[in-house]
């Protein structure tokens, strides 16, 4: 039979990219990356507000057009590939990443009326202006419906839906009373790509309704027209004009449009999937298994487990929730993250030391020579505040132990391990709660580039560390779901289980823990628990936080000597 191939598209936080893939394998024929072009590297941002951070639709549109045919040319260069054999599109964006549109489901910033507006722009996930509006949220749904709250970990955040929407209300309400409804970007690109006009016929998956925006079936939908008039009467007014159901991804949002198949020269009417989540498509193209941690780790993290949708739902304090279909039918997907990682490497890089690509290669060979507690360093992780399991965007970045001869690189040293402490703090919390995890997959251009990060992990971690086959995971994962919206009569496949096991890989590569440097960061690790709960404010806190400096030196003086490797 002649090949089949299937697209993913992938919006991050800078960029879009575009991959085709044989539908045998999962084997990349062609790519291409299209960078955003307004603000800073596709951010558009406020000086006088850190943080605030919006993007405008039409970087998404001109990316999307240059990303596919860039892709779709790459791959007209391999044998045996035909445009007429391209049987699907997926899409994954970032999230929560909300924008209002007008009743024709045309976003507002592209309307000249509000062009100089950032409230009409797309909110992107790492805008936490609405930290107000979170805690808001969160205190009157504790008091009023905590039912809301358990599967999402029991806080809402100011990376999501409700907040960020309630804060344009607040600040910029001639926008908020334009807008015929909201939208997140991973609904929005499948409504374009399928030239829905109407903003009342958006289809929305359950990915961003379940973890973004209080959506379940057990209470009918969207959070009540009586809770969210709690909030405000003109928010309760909104939620007629969002979405009554959300679905998951096994199912397609419609047919490519005659308009854009002639932009990207492909058949009208081939299926586009429900849009997700970059980091739940990430998990889908890393081949997620029970017992697996994925993590996508670009400029934040996105941490991805699943468990069976047939048993009980676990409630975990402090992760992104619990939803059912929002990685793979039949599986509750369990989110988790961290707010900075890539991010936070970047700032002491290119900020603090105003270095380049060359001067993070060149402090990740020096921090490689160093052992687990030479440095003397402990850090915390916040420079953008907590997305798990504290839930606190107000919480501040930590630098401790620094001496007149601490260096560039045991400062870099000390901040991947610090996001390592993160995660292995997400870990535990997975694993007290029920879900158990065996081994670690990794995704994303840090995982497969500074093997100094992938070694300090699985030390501190104590769990294998492996490579998702792909360098383009969530894009894959986007394929995939592309293939299962086709079926196996178009030359897809019907399940994601068939799907997953055809398409998707691992590396053969993978980091194991060292038992000596494990113990070490076992110690640190515990400095570091006091640092989170004391700072993080958690009831109850063990802190000894007067001997803390004093703790490290003693363990840096045995590491030095000999004590330890």
């Amino acid at each position: 039979m002649a090949s089949t191939f299937a697209i993913g598209l992938d919006f991050g936080t800078n960029s879009a990219r575009a991959v085709v893939v044989d539908c045998a394998d999962g084997r990349t024929v062609g790519t291409h990356v299209a960078g955003y072009r307004s603000g800073e590297r596709g951010v558009v941002l406020d000086p006088g507000d850190p943080h605030l951070a919006r993007q405008h639709p039409a970087d998404y549109l001109e990316a999307l057009r240059e990303a596919t045919r860039g892709a779709l040319a790459a791959a007209e260069r391999t044998p045996g590939f035909a445009r007429e054999r391209v049987i699907g599109i997926g899409a994954d964006t970032t999230g929560s990443t909300p924008l209002p549109v007008d009743a024709r489901a045309r976003p507002l910033a592209l309307d000249p009326e509000f062009r100089d507006e950032p409230a009409a722009l797309a909110w992107l996930w790492k805008d936490h202006t609405a930290a107000e509006e979170a805690a808001e949220i969160t205190r009157i749904a504790r008091e009023h419906a905590p039912e809301y709250l358990a599967p999402i970990g029991g806080t809402y955040s100011s990376e999501w839906f409700w907040s960020k929407i309630w804060r344009c209300l607040r600040v910029a309400p001639r926008v908020f009373d334009a807008a015929a409804t909201w939208v997140e970007l991973a609904d929005y690109i499948p409504a374009v790509l399928t030239g829905v006009d109407d903003a009342r016929r958006i289809p929305r998956g359950v990915c961003a309704a379940g973890h973004k925006a209080l959506y379940s079936p057990e209470w009918g939908g969207l959070p009540s027209r009586e809770f969210l008039a709690r909030l405000d009467s003109r928010l309760a007014e909104l939620r007629d004009r969002l979405y009554d159901e959300a679905h998951a991804a096994d199912r397609a949002a419609g047919g490519l449009s005659a308009e854009w198949a002639d932009v990207l020269g492909l058949r009208a009417g081939i299926p586009v999937a429900i849009g997700a989540f970059d980091a739940h498509y990430g998990a889908v193209g890393a081949g997620i298994e029970p017992g697996t941690l994925v993590k996508i780790i670009g400029t934040s993290t996105c941490d991805i487990a699943i468990a069976p949708a047939d048993g009980p739902r676990a409630e975990i304090r402090g992760i992104c929730g619990i939803v059912n279909g929002s990685v793979m039918p039949g599986w509750y997907g369990i989110e988790a993250g961290q707010s900075a990682v890539g991010d936070l490497l970047r700032w002491w890089v290119e900020v603090v030391c105003e270095g380049d690509e060359r001067l993070h290669a060149e402090l990740s060979d020096r921090a490689a020579r160093l052992r687990p507690g030479e440095s003397g360093l402990l850090a915390l992780d916040w420079n953008n505040g907590n997305r798990t399991v504290l839930v606190d965007p107000r919480l501040t970045g930590l630098l401790l132990g620094q001496t007149l001869h601490t260096t560039r690189a045991e400062v870099y040293r000390a901040l991947i391990e610090a996001t390592a402490f993160g995660a292995r703090v997400i870990v535990d919390r997975l694993t007290e709660s029920g879900v158990p995890i065996e081994r670690v997959v990794c995704c994303g251009g840090i995982a497969a580039k500074n093997e100094l990060f992938m070694r300090i992990y699985a030390d501190v971690l104590g769990h294998p560390m492996l490579l998702a086959g792909s360098d383009q995971t969530p894009a894959l994962g986007a394929a995939v779901a592309a293939a299962v919206a086709a079926g196996s009569a178009a030359g897809g496949y019907d399940t994601f289980a068939e799907a997953k096991a055809r398409m998707t890989s691992l590396k053969e590569e993978r980091f194991t823990p060292d038992p000596a440097a494990h113990a070490v960061y076992d110690e640190l690790y515990a400095m570091y628990r006091e640092l989170h709960d004391g700072f993080g404010g958690v009831p109850g806190a063990a802190v000894e936080l007067g001997t803390v400096m004093k703790r490290l030196l003693a363990l840096r003086e045995r590491v030095v000597g000999g004590g330890a490797s």
